[in-house]
């Protein structure tokens, strides 16, 4: 089996910032979530944990897994879509060349310094490819830690979902996916 969740809940979270790979750590209430989590997940079998390298999604794998003995490798490829210099700003308006990404991502062109859709999902479908299939073939349990627009990538292609409906598989801190 293959689960997916996304980390706890940040300050930026909180202030509705884009946060993208800006290093920032879970506040009270993404801690408490991950608590939450770990009660929810305690009867699932994860033989390892794939994590985002970035401190959110560290800690939410650790707070779930405490006591647990499942190995957490980190991997870059799961870090958050990067936002370049937008990354920082509260509630994105509308105009912004990154709202474009938001509102039609089919549309959607980078700009200073951000990420593509096509560079988030060939690092994303590469940990597929690579990780994720060889061991789904000797069938271990994993789970993987990151973040939304991570996580709606490896979602959209597992489930053949377009991009035009990227935004619509977006899941909340700390909520389980099972996959496959």
């Amino acid at each position: 089996m293959l689960y997916i969740i996304r980390h706890g809940k940040t300050e930026w979270n909180a202030k509705r910032k884009l946060q993208g790979r800006t290093d920032i750590p879970l506040n009270e209430d993404g801690r408490a979530m991950a608590e939450n989590a770990a009660k929810q997940c305690a009867h699932i079998n994860f033989d390892v944990c794939y994590c985002s390298p970035l401190i959110r999604a560290k800690e939410t794998a650790e707070i779930i897994l405490k006591g647990r003995n499942i190995p957490i490798i980190f991997d870059d490829r799961l870090v958050e879509m990067g936002f370049g210099k937008y990354e920082g700003i509260e509630n994105v308006p509308l105009g912004c060349p990154i709202s474009v990404m938001f509102e039609r991502p089919q549309d959607y062109i980078p700009d200073g310094g951000a990420e593509s859709f096509e560079e988030l999902y060939a690092r994303t479908g590469d940990f597929l490819k690579q990780v994720i299939a060889p061991l789904s073939e000797s069938g271990k349990d994993v789970l993987i830690v990151g973040h939304g627009a991570m996580n709606s990538s490896i979602i959209c292609r597992i489930r053949n979902i377009p991009l035009e409906k990227f935004w619509s598989v977006l899941t909340d801190n700390c909520e389980l996916v099972r996959l496959i």
